[in-house]
């Protein structure tokens, strides 16, 4: 205890030197624990889009039938598999199939939807690269969507055929002052007029503006197919809760929607991510461990940066060291004392860190939409005993150096 108290105060007496001495470990620490975060962050937004994935089963139609008669087709997120260029003319698929094929037991419901590229105007105010979705009456219903001011689509919008629109609410906030002054509002959608009807709120507008997407707006699917010649279904999604049902019955969906279609040529298709998840995991975390083993080299330049000042603190010190030696004190005393002093040198330096990366990551939250970096208690954990590591490693040998001084000699230098 006597040697942690002469450690802190050595420590204090010299505020400045020994900040600029922890700089090192703070950069060290602080980079290596973002970094696991973003990895570990990463890691854990790779598993829950694949639970959502699982709950949403996508058909689609493939011109190339599967080799093995699965209706599956696999994909690798390094390759792509079924790009053949065979032509084959696809289907118009009709709602009333889909709505067939989800009477399959397991099933839970089922939307279609169409989409295209549009820019939104009103009066002087423009946003470009919007991504407008066309959905059925089911679809609403079926995804993460909260109204937050306004309705929703009705059953009346689409017999009417009406020229209607929902918002996101980043959309309304950049078109008008509030989502509430965006009702009832017409703007214009490549020219084509449509009345905003209701503003919702959705986690995948936040995922869509880091892609550089200007916003999620919603229609529905017979106006986006009439106003900008689309297929009026081009996206086909089965909605499943238990997610165990999940690999038996995509292909059987698959297999219910080729018969309904009566294809002679291609088929319809499910597409198996499972390897192609396992291989972004395994990419993310070589990347984090590659990133990680580089900003542990400056751990290493703030350890020599402890073992250099602990050094000077020796010679600074000598004849300190001398007078605790005539009065008693053994080598082992000196040995601990400076010891102690570098490792709580490191470990101050460590706790720094951690508080500049919780520091990073709330700035790196706040600036980043659609993405939240996650602090695991291990990283932590090995981040402190990491900067205590090198405290001993790089401390030994200053420490080493002063209880092997002779008594006489320390007390005989000016």
């Amino acid at each position: 205890m006597q040697n942690l108290k002469f450690a802190f105060s050595s420590i204090m007496a010299h505020k400045m030197r020994s900040f600029l001495t922890m700089i090192g470990i703070i950069i060290g620490v602080s980079s290596v624990v973002v970094i696991m975060a973003l990895g570990d962050s990463m890691s854990r937004q790779v598993n829950k889009n694949m639970t959502k994935s699982q709950k949403n089963i996508q058909v689609f139609f493939s011109p190339i039938k599967s080799k093995d008669g699965s209706f599956t087709q696999k994909q690798s997120a390094l390759t792509l598999s079924g790009k053949e260029d065979v032509h084959v003319e696809p289907p118009k698929t009709q709602e009333s199939w889909v709505k067939e094929t989800a009477k399959l037991k397991g099933v839970d419901g089922y939307y279609v939807t169409n989409s295209t590229n549009v820019t939104l105007t009103y009066k002087d105010k423009k946003v470009e690269r919007a991504s407008l979705t066309g959905g059925n009456m089911t679809y609403m219903s079926a995804v993460e969507n909260k109204i937050i001011a306004g309705r929703d689509l009705r059953e009346q919008d689409y017999r009417d055929f009406a020229s209607v629109i929902l918002l996101d609410e980043e959309l309304a906030k950049s078109l008008f002052d509030s989502p509430q002054a965006a009702l009832n509002q017409i703007i214009s959608a490549n020219g084509y007029s449509y009345r905003v009807i209701g503003v919702y709120s959705s986690p995948a507008v936040k995922s869509a503006k880091m892609f550089g997407v200007g916003g999620l707006p919603i229609t529905t699917n017979a106006s986006v197919a009439a106003n900008f010649n689309v297929e009026e279904i081009s996206n086909i999604v089965f909605r499943v809760n238990d997610t165990s049902l999940t690999p038996t019955l995509g292909p059987e969906l698959a297999r219910k929607m080729t018969e309904i279609a009566g294809v002679q040529q291609g088929e319809y298709q499910v597409v198996d991510e499972t390897a192609a998840f396992a291989e972004v995991q395994q990419i993310f975390g070589f990347m984090t461990a590659i990133i990680s083993a580089i900003a542990g080299i400056s751990l290493f330049v703030g350890g020599t940066g402890v073992m250099n000042i602990m050094l000077v603190s020796v010679t600074e010190r000598t004849k300190e060291i001398g007078i605790r030696m005539a009065i008693g004190a053994r080598q082992s005393n000196i040995l601990q004392q400076f010891l102690i002093e570098a490792v709580l040198l490191c470990v101050m330096g460590g706790i720094i860190g951690v508080g500049l990366s919780f520091v990073i990551g709330s700035v790196f939250d706040k600036f980043v939409q659609g993405f939240e970096m996650v602090f695991s208690n291990a990283s932590i954990v090995v981040a402190l005993l990491t900067s205590s590591f090198i405290g001993i490693a790089f401390g030994y040998m200053p420490a080493r150096s002063a209880s092997k001084l002779n008594p006489i000699d320390a007390l005989s230098r000016e």
